[in-house]
């Protein structure tokens, strides 16, 4: 079994029972508890679990979180939140988009989180406010209450005044053939812009928004690195997008 997969599993049966155990995990896993240990003390460091006597918990979680639609989802959300820690490394400039699950992955980041946020998604300025060492930069722009997004021309035009190193990409709808795509034009024109001005690129999607569309076009799923969703990368519900070079996670 690989580490990542071990990783999956250990981060699964700690999110059902609250608590792992080096032996019991040892036992599933057909690996030494020396293996365990190791692969604990990864997960540890990357905030996704507190180490203990004997194994590990669950983390303390950020206790602010967004009000607004933030229960729809929430245990999926929650591990797409995880699975994206371990791409975000310190001193990272990263964009940041609007969406409830984008809040939830502030809301999972490690305590000694250290880089740099630009967004123009004033929900996430709470969440990350907490964090001493994240700096956030947000995008002027007109503001819509509903989505809690600042947008329009203005916003596009300070995206392209600077280059990111890593983009998490909200997902309102993705398809393999008709590729990404947004509700609405000031929608699209943002990650338009962020996509161009990043060097990296992750769209976090809960498998509900898979194989639907919207009318404005974002970009092709080719355009696009990496893929973070709830389910296990060898899911069925994610085979139509296996041939488009994007890495699933």
């Amino acid at each position: 079994m690989l580490k990542e997969e071990r990783f999956d599993h250990i981060l699964t049966v700690l999110r059902d029972a609250g608590k792992v155990g080096y032996t019991p995990l040892s036992a599933d896993l057909s690996v030494s508890e020396d293996t365990i240990r190791r692969d604990i003390d990864t997960l540890a460091d990357r905030g996704l679990l507190v180490k203990v006597r004997g194994g590990a918990i669950l983390p303390a979680k950020n206790p602010l979180n967004f009000q607004d639609r933030s229960s729809y989802f929430t245990t999926e959300k929650e591990i797409i939140a995880l699975k994206t820690q371990p791409f975000i490394k310190a001193g990272q400039t990263i964009f940041m988009d609007g969406g409830t699950t984008i809040c939830e992955i502030a809301a999972h980041l490690p305590t000694h989180s250290n880089f740099r946020v630009i967004t123009n998604n004033q929900a996430l300025i709470p969440l990350l406010s907490v964090y001493k060492g994240i700096e956030i930069i947000v995008l002027g722009g007109i503001y819509n209450r509903e989505t809690q997004v600042n947008s329009g021309l203005q916003t596009c035009e300070e995206v392209c005044s600077y280059v990111a190193d890593l983009y998490l990409m909200g997902a309102c709808a993705i398809q393999y053939q008709y590729g990404i795509t947004a509700g609405t034009k000031e929608e699209r024109d943002l990650k338009q812009a962020m996509l161009k001005s990043s060097l990296q690129q992750i769209v976090v999607s809960h498998t509900d928004k898979l194989n639907s569309t919207y009318p404005f076009k974002v970009c092709d799923v080719s355009d696009v690195d990496t893929l973070i969703t709830e389910a296990a990368s060898d899911d069925k519900r994610l085979d139509d997008f296996r041939g488009s070079g994007i890495q699933l996670v």
